[in-house]
């Protein structure tokens, strides 16, 4: 790997299946009465966090704790950026003390690599406004390749937000670099501008028509409707896109046999996923969160740990 993880794009197939097979190590982790390596004994590790997070803050810090590495979480609330410090000051000061990684989570898209180019630190990408989100597509990715056995040739149908998902893009990336037949489904209003250019580029597939696509599907992910990034009217009501665009009961049912069902979270129950979908038999939601703590205590290891043996 390189010295940072700012997007998909930074790591080769080799990269991708190294940290898999790092991240089934680590899984067995947290099977243990005591979950501890002393791989990164001696390393800071910041999580510098200037949006609400509940899972991927936790699992960072969870993952580098696990490792023994310092962990110490901050919060843009609770940092001189709420008195009007500019963001590279704050993250100069917090190098300053002699960090070794910062894992951010920044409202704006690049702020990660602006990050990267201000100091030495190893910088993680958590999530950067509507840009990326790589390790949520990593752990998206190990979900589903130990579920299904591997993506080469498996379609996955990527379902909602579009125009506001950083984790949309990780995925598309990420998912038809493994092989994956990916087709992601949205309302016109919530297709990203040039998007058929992109697909045709990418080569994923694109459609309006969720209920077309969900007899084919070896795998659903459904996108948070994230109302919170939304200017205007992207769809008249919520019962609207819940009868249109959620994976309802009936949507559930038409779904094979055994078809997992995936979200990234946090989840709008009744929105684009109703309590019988992320409650189901095929449901993966909570092995995604499992494997995030995994699949980020490989990052870090491979970031911070190097070539050495754990």
């Amino acid at each position: 790997m390189n010295k940072h993880l700012l997007s998909v794009d930074d790591l080769s197939t080799d990269d991708v299946a190294e940290l898999f097979a790092t991240a089934t190590e680590m899984h067995d982790v947290q099977r243990r009465a005591v979950k501890k390596l002393p791989a990164l004994r001696g390393r800071t590790v910041i999580n510098l966090f200037f949006e609400d997070s509940t899972r991927t803050r936790s699992s960072f810090e969870i993952a580098g704790k696990w490792l023994s590495a310092d962990t110490i979480n901050i919060t843009g609330k609770g940092s001189s950026a709420s008195k009007g410090e500019s963001l590279r000051d704050t993250v100069l000061t917090i190098c300053a003390m002699g960090v070794d990684a910062l894992v951010v989570r920044h409202g704006a898209s690049g702020a990660a690599r602006a990050i990267s180019g201000w100091v030495d630190a190893s910088v993680v990408n958590a999530g950067d406004g509507t840009h990326e989100h790589p390790t949520q597509a990593l752990l998206d990715a190990y979900t589903l390749t130990r579920h299904l056995g591997g993506l080469e040739g498996r379609r996955v149908v990527l379902v909602g937000d579009l125009t506001h998902s950083r984790v949309f893009r990780s995925n598309v990336a990420l998912l038809t670099r493994l092989g994956a037949d990916v087709c992601v489904v949205a309302p016109p209003t919530l297709m990203p501008a040039g998007i058929t250019a992109w697909a045709a580029a990418d080569g994923f597939a694109t459609s309006w028509d969720l209920d077309a696509e969900l007899p084919r599907a070896d795998a659903v992910m459904m996108l948070r409707v994230q109302r919170e990034r939304m200017s205007g009217g992207f769809f008249p009501t919520a019962r609207e896109y819940a009868v249109s665009y959620g994976l309802t009961r009936d949507r559930l049912a038409v779904l094979r046999d055994g078809v997992p069902v995936l979200h990234p979270g946090p989840m709008n129950r009744g929105l684009e996923i109703s309590a019988d979908a992320a409650d189901a038999a095929s449901s993966l939601v909570l092995d995604q969160v499992s494997a995030g703590v995994a699949v980020r205590m490989s990052v870090l290891y491979h970031l911070l740990a190097g070539e050495e043996p754990a």
